[in-house]
């Protein structure tokens, strides 16, 4: 998630500003889900298939999704701009890294194989920081690194304006699909997973513009 002071266009973030529930409470209805059977964990397994080893969870929430990636043996860091979430994720792993910080300006000095946006990340940021986040994301690639997000489709942001955004920061689509089970994309779907590569060799983490 983006940061919480106003965006430039004078709105709140719209995670922090909402009602959703946070922390242990948020990650109730997972557990109730797997408790009836439901596979919850298509994020991670569609992580895994790209054979990807260091993976940056960009808006890791409570870490659902980053702890996956780490009990199958990858290498995880996971970034929110939620204090609450993170919380719930450093209780349930402690020895996994959690930062705080803006997915907008982040700088780390390491480069990662993928960077994932789930959980509807791209929905949460401040108005306008869309392109921002996409840049930061590519900084953080190695060569031939990938870009895997997840969203709702409606108005809030179109796969137009999304791949317009991926495009200008060095991106090419690699794959698309309508859930995270990997189902492919049709013109019914009402949620899109999308996977970028990076065109080119990468540059070293934080030295892109």
């Amino acid at each position: 998630m983006s940061r919480s002071t106003p965006s430039p266009f004078g709105q709140a973030n719209p995670w922090l500003a909402g009602t959703a529930p946070r922390g242990a409470d948020y990650d109730r209805r997972f557990e109730e889900l797997a408790a009836s059977g439901e596979n919850v964990h298509g994020e991670a397994d569609l992580v895994e298939s790209l054979r990807v080893r260091r993976v940056l969870d960009a808006g890791c929430g409570t870490g659902r999704v980053a702890i996956e990636l780490a009990r199958r043996g990858l290498q995880v860091t996971g970034v929110d701009l939620d204090d609450r979430m993170l919380s719930q994720a450093r209780a349930k792993a402690p020895d996994l890294e959690w930062m705080l910080a803006d997915l907008a300006t982040l700088t780390l000095s390491r480069a990662f194989d993928a960077v994932v946006l789930a959980g509807n990340v791209m929905l949460f940021l401040d108005p306008g920081t869309g392109p921002a986040v996409l840049e930061r994301a590519a900084a953080h690639l190695s060569w031939d690194g990938v870009l895997v997000a997840g969203f709702s489709l409606g108005s809030a942001l179109s796969l137009a304006d999304y791949d317009g955004w991926a495009g200008a920061a060095g991106f090419v689509l690699s794959d698309r699909f309508a859930t995270w089970s990997r189902e492919r994309f049709h013109g019914n779907a009402t949620y899109a997973v999308s996977v970028h590569r990076l065109l080119g060799p990468g540059t070293p983490a934080g030295t892109r513009p």
